[in-house]
């Protein structure tokens, strides 16, 4: 299989404060026919690296693959903050996991290639900035070739899901860039700024929970929080087992006071996270931040259980015994984590 993705950006928490009012000078939101339109240059960098090469349609993919990132070919770099249209990432060399998609998919295309966006759900990733919690669920190109399928995933030794992907329509490609820029925009911008970019989200993938768990975000930090309530009641609607909505409504109720509707909801968070190995995993890297180890080996631990091919935790276990002096059980966790990365390699 060839694999060279990315992630859905998902705003997971949520007590925000109304920013500062700024005045951003930002280019007019791009539209959907935009997004994944091929600049004339690169049609024609394209025609001579890889469909002028004649063979057969592995052949080609293959040539895709190093025309994405050789130098003497586009030399993409990868940037998690870089949701940009197949123009802009073209222009710039840069692209996060979800633009990678979108210029690999339309470059493929063009080189006739069937290719399609594929989506992860299970979320792997988290990072925290300023007073919103990023989630990352994951996407990547699909190509398929006779009967075989490939996959090109440029993040694929940084991120791992129990589950494999799943083809999504362009519309719900398109509407994870827009959900991403949204929820990019959240930070350090005017909330207003993001809302066009939520609602084309929204429009193209209404049924999509997690964008309206971010719009929900962007709502409360408009200072809405009856509309912001609403769209985390619609993202459960779509999706019982939201994580997002959920830690988002839990927070709403608590900061407003309902401490029955916290409760409730709560306990629903409560017993979803108890069946989630990352959950735990974030947990035992937090604990292990603070110095903790003792509290942060149990949380890897509690993560093997659930889910034992993540080599990530036994990564984090191994640091926790060796910070608690425990040399043997270190040692037996790294080798795990040795050998649950030769096999990530070898797919």
């Amino acid at each position: 299989m060839v694999i060279l993705a990315y992630a859905a950006l998902l705003a997971v928490a949520s007590t925000v404060a109304p920013s500062a009012p700024v005045t951003p000078v930002l280019p007019a939101m791009p539209r959907p026919e935009q997004v994944m339109a091929l600049p004339p240059e690169l049609r024609t960098q394209l025609q001579a690296q890889v469909i002028d090469g004649g063979g057969s349609r592995r052949s080609r993919l293959e040539r895709l693959a190093g025309f994405l990132f050789k130098k003497t070919g586009l030399g993409m770099e990868y940037a998690v903050d870089a949701t940009y249209t197949v123009e802009q990432a073209y222009r710039t060399r840069k692209a996060n996991c979800l633009t990678f998609t979108l210029l690999t998919v339309a470059l493929a295309r063009e080189a006739g290639l069937d290719a399609y966006g594929q989506e992860l759900l299970d979320v792997v990733s988290w990072r925290a900035e300023q007073d919103v919690v990023y989630g990352f669920n994951h996407v990547n190109a699909g190509i398929l070739i006779g009967q075989s399928h490939y996959t090109i995933d440029v993040a694929r030794d940084l991120l791992t899901a129990r589950s494999p992907p799943q083809r999504i329509t362009d519309k719900r490609l398109l509407a994870l860039y827009y959900n991403n820029r949204a929820a990019e925009l959240l930070v350090g911008v005017m909330p207003s700024v993001a809302d066009p970019y939520m609602a084309m989200a929204l429009k193209l993938a209404p049924d999509y929970p997690s964008a309206w768990a971010n719009a929900g975000v962007l709502s409360l930090r408009k200072g809405d929080r009856a509309t912001a309530e609403r769209d985390y009641l619609k993202a459960l609607e779509l999706d019982p087992e939201n994580s997002s909505a959920l830690v988002n409504l839990v927070t709403l109720y608590r900061d407003g006071g309902e401490e029955a509707k916290r409760a409730a909801y709560a306990r629903r968070l409560e017993k979803i996270q108890a069946k989630d190995p990352y959950f735990e995993f974030v947990q035992a890297e937090g604990e292990a931040k603070k110095g903790d180890y003792e509290a942060a080996a149990r949380h890897y631990r509690q993560a093997i259980r659930l889910y034992d091919k993540e080599s990530r935790f036994f990564t984090g276990l191994a640091h926790a015994y060796q910070q608690l002096g425990k040399e043997r059980a270190a040692e037996s966790a790294l080798n795990r984590a040795a050998t649950l990365g030769r096999s990530t390699a070898g797919n």
